[in-house]
């Protein structure tokens, strides 16, 4: 593997397509028979020709792995013994590149782990391999990059295995004794297991003892490389080499990962710190450099992990009082040192307070005093060095240990730590100038997954809840910043900022932009005083003045700016000439200088009268304004005028000139931020049984409702079952007593004992009772119903699965829940059944719903409605209730009215109620009139009556004769229907506690109405409902980001969380429900949290590539679960699909099948026109056209287009409806080129019209339809089609009918994909349709074909196909439209005429961006949208 081996480095192209092609057929593609037989020199020589040789060509590494070149000949083939370190290496670039392309690299080891341990202790061997020129650092940098990948998959059982090996208790071994000790004496248990260890070490064999010797030196070892490496970079003598300095930042990205997570971090961290890695790296020339710049970011990481708030050894969180205590600690034992050693030289040293000296400045000064023989006392007492005698016995001389760097260790060993919290509280929370466009800190979209980067990682454990928030918020505030820059930089091309011919540094705007105007005026207007203990002014306000623009449009969105709206104030100073053309496909700070961007916050409008109005007044405020100009009151970031008044520039705020805004969308993201800061900052309490699961530790089952002190044996299922055949079919398995009375039921209910959660401690497992009890009751009693036939209310009607129905026990059961739910499953039906159930078992208790967006909170809302659950106790809060569909009213101020209006009926009804009596007096006047009449009135009647009819049990008719309230209840009562029968005393007084309870319940909801008579503002009321009267309680995860505080200060409770789409939602989204309430006593009142999603679908949508791949940004909190090993509910049974299309993808769920009704109706017809259900069509060239790129990333393919126009044209003339079809692809740029051909070709045509959507896969995600077609558009490589998650998303969108257009070759070849393709290939790669079966048309399969059938060759021919059908069924198409049309006139003339309002003709867009996942009102999902240059770009002409 020397260089000096390798062959002459083949140019990458087109060649190698070619010739690895040639060779997987050969030797290991699984599609073709016949291989020749293993061969190492062929590993040898595709290492040499395609990936060494200074480096590695990403194409040919990309090529390879594509053609399982590990799966099917690198691993199968291994062998610890005789395998060459080529192959090793070889093994390890294949599973970087799976890495790289975040898809599973681990499963090929899993299913054969036989060698893996010999192989990884083969890669860690050649880690440390130092042998002149036989691996090159390039070589080493990507062993490097293998071992980061294997410590953040340590939930992987086989690597963690081996990982754990390398960072054990053992590795303190490479200490000095006297280190050694120092760390052992603060834990006797900790020095009782190493004292164990090292004897047990003692009494191993030879060959073992070796091989964990080498496992306990190797971390010492690649620390003792890692200095070699950079001393071979600071060294003036050799010539600057890029593979070494990538290798010292690689080695550092993995020194950070092993310290961010506690399995790996305890003795770890320990090496780092004793082998004082950070003092030397911070003396390193490569540090000072321009080369160096990641280098000393990655540096700064790395020393803010090691010195994190954690106590290493338990684990514990350590709060700020002990973190300054451990510092004093050691700044009194320097000044113990210096009494010790020079007592009379630095009294005024050792006399003083630790906080005088314990500033790196007053220390230097201190320590620069002293030689170096004086320093190392110093460093030796504090075990900093080994001591004189160690040193020596080891060998080492004195000029390893410098005066500058002993100085240096004992100032960063003793130096005052910097606060984290109060450096967070002072940082800006919006980005300016420099943050926006620090390409280190906010990349652009180039990363290619291979670079290291000074940034936050998402992992599956975090060392302590301030570091899950901690590296969530930065990452939010980055991933934020990003979609700024974005806007701003699109804003800033389209106003055209020239220079001014004459005024130096004056503007001149020639274009404009919807979302910027020009500022007019900018004054400062109140700097407040900084509260105690801060720096930065309490509150900073400015005025700012813009000139409103001419279209009414416009200035409606201007004078619309609300309280709490984001704004940004940006300097801009132009570098082009008036007339000068930008082309955004350059470098934006090339064309555009951006001074400074400082953001506020909306207060409020100014009047006329110079007062900033409220928001209650904005619009009479705007009535009374004249002219053009608007001024508003805002809200400057404190910390950043504190940062400007700090570095003298507060200049800046005289030059700001151009005032943007942004869609409200997108713009939350600063009061999501203050929420996490809000978080960091209180003393929040997560509930006892969940947190170690959300940092990653302990046992995965913890939090299981098995697993706690007190499950509940009994559990009301009301109407979760339909019958009694149900219920045994709910539970195979399992014996149910007590069933056998259940027939004469009319609407059953079941309360289910389930005896294994009954405590039996003194049985033996084989012993304990494990049956169901079973407690049949009448949901509704014979009695209640003779009262009111109406009042037999709605149930279930849904005969759950066995799998729903342990979704649902689990769910009422207090602890987490985790449902995954494939498509089509009845995720949101479940999550209405556990909703109900514990409404009705636990009416005291509320719940707390939270879904992803707006769309899917609706489409729960709308099932909760329909079910048992009284309307009165359900609120949805934030925007999108209008689109429910529905005539009630669920938002705050709509459930106001409905208790209001329901209470004036039941004050009516009190009335009644007291004529019938013949009382007198106002008792329906108001709730506590009403509440008088109740308990001196009606209840004395009711004890009067029990009393005297207990006497009279022989007598038929004396509850009839005594009964008070007899008038009452027969007021509207058929004569012919009485409401006693006086057949039976029994049955008529149980008509009567029924009539009683009736009464109860109406003055209990009056008496509940009472505080809406109290509260006579909308606003209290409002609050009132919120905190006290709503039980089920649904928001978006961004309305309660947006609104914590105000929950919590309003006193807001809950007892449940049920999260709907969790696997679709952020880390930090889904933790923030979690803490919409203060704790109580201490404790967190939390008692069920319920997560529904599904992990094997897409995860949270992350614009920037580098947030989402390198940080792992998309990382779900659900999916994190999962990969912990928690317990989790699949939900296997769908109705959605045909079983043949589902077949697609069901593979990817454990025993995933069908309902039995997917077997009849309209998934048992096939689909006319069609010879097929499903097809993968073979697209081949396009008139000599491939995929094409007119701009990065900006992927497309004209073939696929005209073919997908073509096959939907088709299926138009048959009579397919336009919305049951929609058209997916895979990027954006073809989702571009496919509106603009259906435009072209159809859009227009009222006889065909446009597809019910086109969109990507990704946003499709949650929607489906009958008839899917889907484009993969790739022809060079596979794509991120690739990514699993996204294939079953593409796969299951479609119910009847799925028709995927690619290039069947180039697919076929990813073993990702090899299960779906592998069914896909059992039917022709032409499209095979049959023209004269229209659509209404029924065939079953068993059915002969009709004639004729059309087998299509290519896109020429579909193209051509579909227009010659069109046009020879014009006659169809015209008679079909003008019946529609008469239809749909009949329809417009029944309803009633409405005068129109004047419509404002439309005004053209100013940017086609790219739409949501759902078109939501402003609150939505917490969704970072990119503004896509590249559909402003002419597109292809035909």
């Amino acid at each position: 593997m020397a260089p000096g081996k390798r062959t002459a480095r083949r140019p990458a192209g087109g060649d190698d397509d070619a010739a690895i092609a040639t060779t997987a057929s050969k030797y290991w593609s699984p599609f073709t028979p016949n291989h020749e037989p293993f061969s190492e020199k062929l590993v040898e020589e595709l290492y040499n020709t395609m990936l060494g040789n200074e480096g590695f060509v990403k194409r040919r590494v990309v090529l390879l792995e594509a053609s399982q070149y590990l799966e099917a000949y690198l691993w199968p083939n291994f062998s610890p013994t005789s395998s060459s370190d080529t192959h090793v290496v070889s093994i390890v670039l294949m599973v970087n590149e799976k890495f790289r392309e975040r898809i599973p690299a681990w499963d090929t080891f899993t299913t054969a782990s036989k060698h893996f341990s010999a192989f990884f202790s083969r890669v860690c061997r050649i880690a440390l391999d130092e042998t002149p020129d036989k691996f090159t650092y390039a070589e080493q940098t990507a062993v490097l990059s293998f071992l980061v990948n294997a410590v953040n998959s340590v939930e992987v059982e086989v690597v963690r295995k081996e990982i754990v090996k390398l960072c054990s208790l053992a590795v303190l071994t490479n200490l000095y004794p006297s280190q050694r000790n120092a760390i052992l004496s603060k834990s006797t248990k900790l020095l009782k297991y190493w004292n164990k260890l090292e004897a047990k070490f003692a009494e191993l064999p030879e060959a073992e003892a070796a091989i964990l010797d080498f496992n306990r030196r190797f971390v010492w070892g690649l620390i003792n490389r890692f200095f070699n490496v950079l001393n071979f970079i600071d060294d003036e003598k050799t010539e600057p080499n890029p593979d070494a300095v990538h290798y010292v930042e690689r080695f550092l990205e993995f020194a950070i990962d092993m310290v961010s997570l506690l399995t790996t971090r305890r003795f770890f961290n320990q090496l780092l710190i004793y082998s004082s890695l950070i003092v030397r790296a911070t003396q390193s020339t490569l540090i000072e450099t321009d080369v160096g710049a990641l280098f000393c970011k990655l540096v700064t990481r790395l020393k803010f992990y090691v010195r994190f708030e954690i106590d290493d050894i338990t684990g514990l969180a350590l709060d700020e009082q002990s973190m300054v205590q451990r510092h004093y600690d050691h700044v009194v034992e320097l000044q113990k040192a210096a009494f010790k050693f020079f007592r009379d030289r630095m009294s005024s040293f050792y006399l003083l307070s630790a906080s005088a000296i314990d500033t790196p400045k007053v220390l230097s000064e201190q320590l620069s005093e002293l030689d170096r023989d004086d320093l190392y006392s110093f460093a030796e007492y504090l075990h900093l060095v080994p001591t004189r005698k160690e040193k020596e016995a080891a060998g080492v001389s004195d000029d390893f240990y410098s005066k500058a760097f002993l100085k240096d260790a004992i100032v960063f060993h003793c130096e005052r730590r910097p606060n984290q919290l109060q450096q967070l509280n002072e940082q800006p929370i919006f980005p300016s100038e420099k943050t926006i466009w620090d390409s280190d800190l906010v990349p652009y979209d180039q990363y290619d997954g291979d670079s290291v980067l000074a940034l936050p990682k998402l992992n599956f454990q975090f060392l302590t809840l301030h570091d899950y928030l901690l590296r969530n918020f930065n990452l939010f505030q980055m991933e934020s910043t990003y979609e700024i820059r974005g806007d701003i930089e699109n804003t800033l091309y389209r106003v055209r900022p020239w220079k001014h011919e004459h005024t130096a540094g004056k503007v001149v705007w020639g274009g404009w932009a919807r979302m910027a105007l020009p500022l007019t005026e900018f004054r400062l207007v109140h700097v407040g005083r900084p509260l105690i203990g801060q720096r930065a002014p309490q509150e900073v306000t400015a005025d700012i003045s813009i000139t409103l623009p001419n279209r009414k449009d416009l200035r409606q969105e201007w004078e619309g700016l609300h309280r709490h709206d984001v704004l940004f104030l940006v300097t801009v100073t132009p570098l082009l000439e008036v007339g000068g053309k930008f082309d955004h496909r350059k470098p934006f700070t090339d064309q555009i200088k951006v001074s400074a961007v400082r953001g506020c916050e909306v207060d409020g409008l100014i009047n006329s009268e110079g007062k900033v109005v409220e928001e209650m007044e904005h619009r009479d405020a705007l009535r009374g304004l004249t002219g053009d100009v608007r001024k508003y009151r805002v809200w400057m970031d404190p910390n950043q005028y504190f940062i400007d008044q700090t570095n003298e520039e507060g200049a800046i705020y005289e030059s700001l000139n151009l005032v943007i805004r942004r869609d409200p969308k997108t713009n939350n993201f600063k009061a999501v931020l203050s929420t996490i800061r809000q978080l960091l900052n209180t003393d929040f309490v997560v509930p006892d049984w969940l947190q170690d699961l959300i940092l990653g530790y302990g046992e995965p089952d913890s939090a299981h409702y098995s697993k706690l002190a007190s499950p509940i044996a009994q559990i009301d299922f009301n109407d979760t079952f339909l019958s009694v055949e149900h219920l045994k079919s709910s539970f195979p398995g399992k014996t149910l007593t007590g069933i056998d009375n259940v027939a004469n039921l009319k609407d059953p209910g079941f309360r289910l004992t389930f005896s294994d959660l009954v405590p039996q401690h003194d049985l033996s497992e084989d012993q304990r009772d494990t049956s169901i009890k079973v407690d049949a009751y009448e949901r509704f009693s014979s009695a209640a119903a003779h009262i009111s036939p109406a009042t037999r209310t709605r149930r279930n009607k849904i005969p759950f699965t066995p799998a729903q129905i342990e979704a649902i026990k689990s769910g009422t059961e207090p602890g987490l829940t985790l449902v995954v739910g494939p498509p089509g499953t009845g995720k949101t039906d479940v999550a209405v059944q556990i909703i109900s159930n514990i409404y009705h078992n636990w009416p005291e208790q509320r719940t707390l719903i939270v879904t992803h967006s707006n769309q899917a909170l609706n489409q729960l809302f709308e099932k909760i409605i329909d079910l048992d659950v009284d309307e009165r106790h359900i609120l949805r809060l934030g925007h999108g209730e209008e689109s429910l569909e529905t005539e009630k009213d669920f938002s705050r101020y709509g459930r106001v009215n409905y208790v209001l209006s329901h209470r004036l009926e039941l004050l009516k009804e009190v009335e009644a109620l007291r004529d019938s009596l013949g009382e007198t007096g106002d008792v329906g006047y108001s709730c506590e009139t009403a509440g008088q009449f109740y308990r001196f009135v009606v209840h004395r009647l009711w004890n009067e009556f029990t009393d005297e009819v207990a006497a009279k049990q022989d007598s038929k008719d004396a509850v009839a004769k005594s009964f008070p309230f007899t008038s009452y209840f027969s007021a509207g009562r058929d004569a012919n229907t009485p409401l006693f029968k006086k057949a039976s005393f029994t049955e008529d007084l149980d008509i009567a506690r029924a009539c009683w309870k009736l009464l109860s319940d109406k003055f209990a909801q009056l008496e509940e109405f009472r505080a809406f008579e109290l509260l006579r503002n909308g606003k209290d009321r409002t609050e009132y409902l919120l905190v006290k009267e709503a039980k089920v309680i649904a928001m978006t995860c961004t309305h309660a980001a947006l609104r914590r505080k105000q929950l919590v200060d309003l006193g807001f409770r809950y007892d449940n969380i049920l999260i709907e789409e969790a696997a679709q939602i952020l880390e930090v989204e889904t933790f923030v429900p979690l803490l919409l309430q203060d704790p109580h006593d201490g404790r967190n009142r939390l008692k069920r949290w319920i997560m529904i999603g599904d992990h094997h679908q897409l995860p949270p949508i992350v614009q920037n590539v580098t947030f989402q791949k390198y940080c792992n940004m998309e990382q779900s909190l659900f999916a994190r679960f999962v990969r912990l090993g928690v317990p989790h509910i699949l939900l296997d049974a769908q109705g959605r699909a045909r079983p043949e299309i589902a077949a697609l993808y069901n593979w990817r769920y454990r025993a995933l099948h069908d309902l039995h009704h997917t077997a009849s109706g309209q998934f048992a017809l096939q689909n006319p026109g069609f010879a097929h259900n499903y097809q993968f069509i073979d697209v081949g060239t396009f008139y000599g056209q491939n995929e094409t790129t007119p701009s990065p990333f900006f992927y497309q393919n004209l073939g696929e287009a005209e073919y997908a126009a073509a096959l939907f044209i088709y299926m138009r003339v048959l009579g397919y409806p336009a919305e049951k079809i929609s058209i997916l692809t895979t990027y954006n740029g073809q989702v571009a080129l496919i509106r603009d051909v259906v435009e072209q070709r159809c859009g227009n045509n009222p006889f065909i019209g446009r597809p019910h959507k086109i969109s990507t896969v990704d946003r499709y995600q949650g929607q489906q339809n009958d008839y899917i077609i889907l484009s993969l558009v790739r022809t060079e490589f596979v794509g991120h089609i690739r990514d699993v998650r996204r294939l079953v998303v593409a796969l299951s969108r479609a119910r009847l009918g799925l028709y995927v257009l690619g290039r069947f070759a180039l697919f076929r070849t990813c073993s990702e994909l090899a299960p779906a393709l592998r069914l896909l290939s059992q039917k022709p790669k032409e499209l095979q349709l049959l023209p004269s079966e229209l659509y209404g048309a029924e065939r079953i399969a068993s059915d002969a074909l009709p004639d004729p059938l059309v087998t299509i060759k290519d896109t020429a021919q579909m193209v051509q196909f579909s227009h010659k059908y069109y046009e020879s069924n014009m006659g169809i198409l015209k008679e079909r439209y003008d019946a529609e049309h008469a239809k749909n006139v009949e329809m417009v003339e029944e309803e009633p005429v409405v005068a129109e309002e004047p419509v404002e003709p439309e005004v053209p867009k100013e940017t086609p961006k790219v739409v949501g996942q759902t078109g939501e009102a402003s609150e939505g999902a917490i969704v970072f949208e990119s503004v896509e240059f590249e559909r402003l770009e002419e597109m292809p002409k035909y």
